[in-house]
């Protein structure tokens, strides 16, 4: 096999028939789209949302890659975003670490179905019974019976976590359903792939992904973890409140994520890199000079679906692209487009989130990097697609103004029109009493302090978050951390015959990221602050 698809070759052989454009199949005239009528959709979005920057790769048969970039890499700065400004491209890097693994596979030296503990004998789950069962291919699919974003908040803000921790933290994570018995998004267990390939490599994973995929697809711009002095690096941007994030004012924020989140999201990017790897994912790992990076089984390894996502009726008028049904395979969503099977991801982080896409039966690939947070690439994804597939016309640019309106009128709505109210009710101890230390067994330790009839609290292990909290409810507080440092969280405090017995937590705002999972905590408390 060539890595043709049969809609490829049916291309290839128009092509060197001579044929006219006239003569083309309609899908393969549309692909054949101007690169105007692309920066046209792009420009659109961006005067509609105040996009502050742009970056896109576009791969369509028997052309060379269109790459395309907009806008300003910072509000406020004349830097303009271009084919080699990095972005990070976040849970893309799934891709990545799943390929990474194909690599060692295709070397003999993992299975896709070998237990994880044949290669990390420390490796152990909350339910003793399901350490054994667990596969490399588990790791990589999301049915491990975890809740979404279990354990985030080990590496979101960035603290004093080390990827090694993942491993510390998975007994005590508890499952929310049976093992491969649903799904459920999760990163920490590609924090563990990324240990499974340093332990049988032998290479820490930012080295091998390097070596092994990076240098090989000539992807020059990429890092495998964030650097903090990148000259060509793009800015983060976020509205924050008031009253929560995602409402208000665009604004710069920092980034926040650190290494230990590099094998689930660590990877920075430019388009031109994205394009290189694209361009390997449809050819079925082949490169331009004939060379293999990964062998065509383990690229059809990694598209095929092995844990159900969703499931609808199907597209409606109001979304025409609602997939029927959609899976998770290695490091890629797989689901139907139109008719079409699509491959897909995205990523985010605070203050950038990508998507992209590939349509393999028609040699075609997105990829849509932006500096903002409100999710802007998806639409501008769907409208280049559409255009190359010349699917019937709809308005993204609409579709997406909808969605961001309810979404914040629901986030209104839930917080009974803001979070500057408190809850009816207060402390019911004096408050020097719930002053102490407070331990959870995954996350690590958190400090109650009291000064002056004020309550302050720190997360040892997280330096973002630390400031004062004020009452919030019954034996409740709410956090007030600088501004844009992640979320807020409401604490709240367990009570028995006058003393604090334990502290759980919830995010404040209903549009928080599901990284920032408060609600996984259960401290008890270990002593007084020291």
């Amino acid at each position: 096999m060539n890595g043709l698809t049969t809609s490829r070759r049916q291309l290839l052989a128009y092509s060197l028939a001579g044929a006219g454009a006239a003569t083309l199949p309609a899908w393969a005239r549309a692909a054949e789209a101007s690169d105007a009528e692309i920066d046209a959709i792009v420009g659109n979005f961006m005067r509609s949302y105040q996009t502050p920057g742009v970056a896109i790769a576009v791969l369509r048969p028997n052309r060379p890659p269109l790459l395309r970039a907009y806008g300003v890499r910072t509000l406020g700065r004349p830097d303009k975003v271009d084919i080699h400004t990095r972005f990070g491209i976040a849970s893309h890097s799934k891709a990545f670490t799943a390929a990474a693994l194909a690599l060692l596979v295709d070397d003999g030296k993992i299975g896709w179905d070998d237990p994880v503990v044949k290669h990390l004998p420390d490796f152990r789950m909350y339910d003793a019974a399901v350490t054994p069962m667990m596969t490399v291919r588990d790791l990589l699919v999301h049915r491990s019976g975890l809740p979404l974003g279990a354990g985030d908040l080990m590496f979101f803000p960035a603290g004093s976590h080390v990827a090694a921790d993942a491993l510390k933290a998975l007994p005590y994570l508890k499952p929310v359903r049976g093992f491969r018995d649903g799904y459920d998004y999760d990163n920490i267990l590609y924090l563990v792939a990324g240990l499974l390939i340093e332990r049988v490599s032998g290479m820490g994973w930012d080295r091998f992904v390097q070596t092994r995929l990076f240098d090989p697809l000539g992807m020059v711009d990429a890092f495998p973890t964030r650097h903090d002095h990148d000259p060509n690096v793009a800015g983060r941007h976020a509205k924050l409140g008031p009253p929560v994030r995602g409402i208000g004012k665009l604004e710069v924020v920092a980034a926040d994520e650190g290494p230990m989140v590099d094998a689930a999201g660590g990877i920075n990017a430019s388009v031109a890199d994205m394009a290189k790897w694209f361009q390997a994912q449809l050819a079925g790992g082949l490169l331009p000079d004939g060379k293999r990076v990964w062998s065509a089984e383990q690229s059809k390894q990694m598209w095929t679906p092995a844990t159900i996502t969703a499931s609808t009726s199907g597209p409606t008028a109001e979304n025409p692209v609602r997939p029927v049904l959609q899976s998770y395979a290695l490091g890629w969503f797989v689901q139907d487009y139109r008719g079409l099977q699509m491959i897909q991801h995205s990523g985010g982080l605070s203050g950038q989130v990508t998507h992209s896409a590939m349509l393999p039966t028609r040699g075609i690939a997105v990829s849509v990097l932006t500096n903002v947070e409100d999710g802007v690439s998806q639409p501008i994804r769907n409208a280049i697609l559409d255009r190359l597939i010349d699917a019937p016309a709809f308005d993204w640019v609409a579709f997406f103004g909808a969605r961001m309106k309810q979404s914040q009128t629901e986030a209104l709505a839930s917080v009974a029109g803001g979070v500057d109210k408190a809850p009816a009710g207060g402390p019911s101890l004096p408050i020097a009493r719930y002053a102490g230390r407070y331990r959870d067994p995954w996350y690590g330790d958190v400090v109650v302090t009291e000064r002056r009839g004020k309550l302050a609290i720190d997360f040892v292990p997280t330096p973002a978050f630390k400031g004062p909290v004020e009452p919030w409810g019954p034996d409740s507080f709410r956090t007030r951390f600088p501004k844009g440092a992640g979320e807020d969280a409401v604490v709240t405090f367990a009570l028995a015959d006058g003393k604090v017995t334990g502290i759980r937590m919830k995010a404040l705002s209903p549009l928080a990221d599901f990284s920032y999972d408060f609600q996984h905590l259960a401290f008890v408390p270990v002593g007084r602050p020291s």
